[in-house]
């Protein structure tokens, strides 16, 4: 079975079982062809974020789609950690960054936040989507974090729901160090960032006067959107994730 490592991965959104035969349309047939130079008879890694992973190879292949025949299962899907990520949109590459990051550090929700100082409100989920598809092939992820519409800072608190903990990236200085914090949480969490220029005292004040936000310290520096994120989620899967 490890030999199959060395395989090609692609994420399918199509429903796989062993022996049947599923195309592909004309981007991944594309990849497949031009880029990777695959043919007939040549194998790949199926996943489709719902049963696991399969060996498929393919049968056919043209300019404009491929046919792949399922052969066998190769692993069982995997839960993801409850770990939803929110976070303001900053600028294209950073975004991106966070999309692609989050994804390998096992995030199982995406939530962009228009917040007060968010200057780059436009979120394209398709190519955010993309993105996450592109780090879960390269990490061995058998899963797709769901992508979330855009939603105002007030109007994600008012519809929070109270049993998830709201873990919030607090600048002030005055909140607990972010692992000790962690560490003392049971259930499901999700994860808040602010934008370039943190979160104004009114939103601060928002979110101090909800019972399930848990402000928490990130040090004595201040940390960059996207460095905030990786940091939070770094910890978080260190004490309460598939890390630990």
């Amino acid at each position: 079975m490890r030999e199959n490592y060395t395989l090609t991965r692609l994420f399918v959104d199509i429903a796989l079982s062993e022996g049947e035969t599923v195309e592909l349309p004309k981007e991944p047939t594309h990849y497949l062809r031009n880029v990777l130079r695959k043919g007939e008879g040549d194998a790949v890694r199926l996943f489709n974020g719902e049963s696991g992973e399969w060996r498929a190879e393919i049968s056919a292949i043209s300019k404009r789609s491929a046919e792949l025949t399922i052969k066998e299962p190769l692993r069982e899907p995997q839960p993801c950690p409850d770990i939803t990520l929110c976070f303001a949109p900053i600028r294209k590459h950073r975004t991106a960054f966070i999309i692609e990051k989050a994804t390998e550090l096992g995030v199982k929700a995406l939530q962009p936040v228009i917040t007060a100082r968010t200057q780059f409100s436009k979120f394209n989920i398709d190519k955010a989507r993309l993105q996450a598809i592109e780090a879960a092939e390269q990490t061995e992820r058998l899963d797709i974090p769901s992508l979330c519409v855009p939603q105002k800072l007030e109007n994600l608190i008012e519809g929070w729901d109270a049993e998830r903990h709201l873990i919030f990236a607090d600048e002030g200085g005055d909140a607990f160090p972010a692992l000790n914090a962690l560490s003392t949480l049971q259930g499901p969490a999700a994860i808040l960032i602010g934008p370039e220029g943190g979160f104004t005292p009114q939103e601060r004040e928002l979110l101090r006067g909800q019972s399930f936000v848990r402000p928490v310290n990130l040090g004595a520096r201040i940390l960059r959107a996207d460095t905030a994120a990786l940091s939070l989620l770094t910890l978080w899967q260190a004490v309460q994730g598939d890390w630990s």
